[in-house]
């Protein structure tokens, strides 16, 4: 079988038969293997992604499927002012214009020096986090204007088992209820969508803003950790209910 949906100009194809599958890779076409039981022991060779239950799929399912074939961005959600999507290339522009502020960075690490290890490492992060996790730190844009206005999204730290929000905003942004906005947008994605019913926060101390947002969002002082060379509070967030 060969079946076909359209987004916009692009066409993704999805077949179980090898040949077919192969043939379509070749030319380039964005395509998608369906293993069901005639077909388990088939061979989709370079499959990243496949799906097996497609009497229950439609297009709007598919979409990130194709996205993610055709390497354009997720997106993962609105507010009222913003849209927050996955970080692109694209955005390293306004991102080095952000962090080129001494009070975005006196709390938070710095990008790369160079704008390739930072284009480098954006990639890196869209195949092996965005890819892998389904979420991960994101772009935030302002929708009036359509400027990259700021990051905040959902990751994991190393030795902690519970994940983590973090979120940084423009100068020329901040003070305008942005963050509070989008912050709590993501949680309850993080509640609805990613099924996490605790979350923390790393803020380092004498980061008044942030902690009063942290506050503000429902987080509660848990304790006081070293992570980074820096003394940071601890915030966590144990039953996302907003």
């Amino acid at each position: 079988m060969l079946e076909t949906y359209h987004f916009g100009k692009d066409i993704l194809y999805v077949t179980d038969e090898r040949e077919a599958y192969v043939s379509l890779r070749e030319k380039g076409s964005y395509v998608l293997p369906y293993l069901h039981e005639g077909v388990k022991s088939e061979d989709f060779p370079g499959a990243s992604w496949l799906v097996e239950d497609l009497e229950k799929m439609d297009k709007d399912s598919l979409e990130p499927v194709y996205r993610r074939l055709a390497g354009l961005p997720w997106e993962i959600l609105e507010t009222k002012r913003c849209r927050v999507r996955e970080t692109t290339v694209e955005d390293v522009d306004s991102l080095y214009r952000i962090y080129a502020e001494s009070s975005v960075t006196e709390y938070m690490e710095d990008l790369f020096a160079y704008r390739d290890e930072e284009i480098a490492y954006i990639k890196d992060y869209i195949e092996k986090v965005y890819a892998f996790y389904g979420y991960g730190m994101w772009t935030v844009l302002e929708k009036e204007s359509g400027a990259v206005i700021g990051r905040a999204g959902i990751s994991w730290r190393e030795g902690y088992d519970v994940p983590e929000l973090g979120f940084v905003i423009g100068v020329p942004w901040q003070g305008k209820g942005f963050a509070y906005e989008v912050c709590e947008a993501i949680l309850r994605y993080a509640k609805e969508e990613l099924a996490m019913e605790q979350v923390q926060a790393l803020v380092q101390k004498g980061n008044k803003k942030s902690l009063r947002l942290c506050e503000k969002l429902g987080f509660e002082q848990d304790r006081e950790v070293w992570e980074d060379g820096a003394l940071h509070v601890r915030l966590v967030k144990e039953k996302i209910t907003l």
